[in-house]
């Protein structure tokens, strides 16, 4: 029944503007679980017995949790804790903005939203355990998950419950290809591979060689890697080294960028997390090798890794979904909020699940359901809700529509660092 993953068309020019950096603590509320950040790398098969306990905290916290009677229940998952608490505490923090905002203008069809957090410690088995607490809390539609191994393995069990999952961040095709019941707010990995070789191709047009830096262990960056490499070809750039790395050798990139240099590439490409690329920009500073880098979502946070000299990242490019200083008064109204609460300007992953909200929001308001329908009837009335709806208003997309896969379709902002901050790429 479903068509095939239709890709993303993205303009010459980009209505861009600034972002800021990513990263915020987890908060606590009448609605939310508390949760501490951690800057620490993206995998977890490093992660450490502290953030274990953390875990089980997190999750003995998220219990105290109510929800009201009449109330539509929305689960949230993703790592508030651990190796990439910085992608969940953002989802979690920006999920309640939205929620307290609906329930306080009188809920959705008279309903209030009742919402609960759960720590995963991106990691697919405890987000399985997660998936199931909710259930048993009564969780009725799901946002999340936050990182796109956990969110294949939850979506899994969503798909047999028939149950509404919407992820903010999980960009994999995997997540949607074959779960009907799940949609996506962000760009699908081979989106941005391919939105990423026509922006260098069609905007920097000096750039005629490229090298490409992945992690071929991560369904992430081999899937826009992939792309990337095909769309690249299209568009007569050179790909004068494409070298790949693994979880267990992601801390000497010597070698790789040694062959970028060797290749002359003007330009490396680097479809990874924040933390291995900040490593890489380091080594390629001591090796005196000075390309231009571009990145893709998973580069947001580089400017709050702690430690890390945030000069080493001037000049790097990325494409984002959201842009925290666009003059739109709904994006100023949750970046003043953000601040506010939680005392650091939101990421994109926030800003997808600020939106992931509002869109659920819109798709109750459409299909009519309400909370005393089973989960089974709620989920496919709301799937077919969203595979005709029209999401105009969000601060990481105008005019936002699903295909039948759930992917979403929407045009990425392109940003550089400079001076220490992301700024526009006129």
């Amino acid at each position: 029944m479903k068509k095939k993953l239709f890709s993303l068309a993205m303009a010459a020019m980009l209505s861009v503007s600034l972002l800021s950096g990513c990263g915020g603590s987890g908060g606590s509320s009448d609605t939310s679980s508390d949760a501490t950040e951690d800057s620490a790398s993206a995998d977890t098969s490093d992660e450490s017995s502290d953030a274990e306990e953390a875990d089980d905290t997190a999750s003995d916290e998220a219990e105290s949790t109510e929800g009201g009677e009449g109330a539509f229940y929305i689960g949230g998952i993703g790592p508030t804790t651990g190796a990439a608490a910085s992608y969940g505490s953002a989802v979690m923090n920006a999920g309640q903005i939205a929620i307290d905002e609906i329930n306080e203008a009188g809920g959705v069809n008279g309903s209030q939203l009742a919402y609960r957090f759960e720590d995963d410690v991106h990691d697919p088995e405890k987000s399985v355990n997660a998936y199931n607490s909710l259930k048993d809390w009564g969780m009725q539609i799901l946002m999340g998950t936050v990182t796109t191994s956990p969110c294949i393995a939850v979506a899994a069990e969503s798909s047999a419950d028939n149950m509404f999952e919407i992820t903010p961040s999980a960009s994999s095709t995997d997540v949607i290809d074959t779960n009907e019941n799940v949609f996506q707010v962000c760009f699908t990995d081979p989106n941005q591979g391919t939105a990423s070789a026509d922006y260098i191709a069609d905007t920097l047009g000096d750039i005629s060689k490229v090298a490409v830096i992945y992690n071929s262990a991560d369904v992430y960056s081999q899937g826009i890697h992939d792309t990337f490499v095909d769309e690249a070809d299209v568009k007569g750039l050179e790909v004068v080294s494409d070298t790949a790395f693994t979880d267990d050798t992601k801390t000497d990139f010597s070698t790789q960028l040694q062959k970028a240099q060797e290749g002359e590439a003007e330009l490396v490409f680097l479809p990874i997390y924040y933390q291995e690329a900040s490593i890489i920009l380091q080594q390629a500073k001591d090796m005196g090798y000075a390309p231009t880098f571009f990145g893709v979502d998973g580069m947001d946070g580089i400017l709050t890794l702690e430690g890390f000299d945030t000069s080493l990242a001037e000049g790097v490019m990325l494409l984002t979904p959201f842009s925290a200083d666009a003059d739109d008064e709904k994006t100023q109204n949750f970046v003043s909020k953000y601040q506010e609460e939680y005392g650091d300007v939101p990421n994109q992953c926030g800003a997808d699940a600020y939106d992931a909200i509002y869109i659920i929001k819109q798709a109750i308001e459409e299909s009519g359901v309400t909370p005393d329908m089973s989960i089974d009837e709620m989920g496919s009335t709301l799937c077919e809700t969203m595979k005709g709806m029209t999401f105009d208003g969000g601060i990481t997309g105008e005019s936002m529509q699903w295909d039948e896969n759930g992917a979403v379709n929407k045009d990425p902002k392109a940003v550089v660092i400079k001076d220490g901050a992301y700024q526009s790429m006129d």
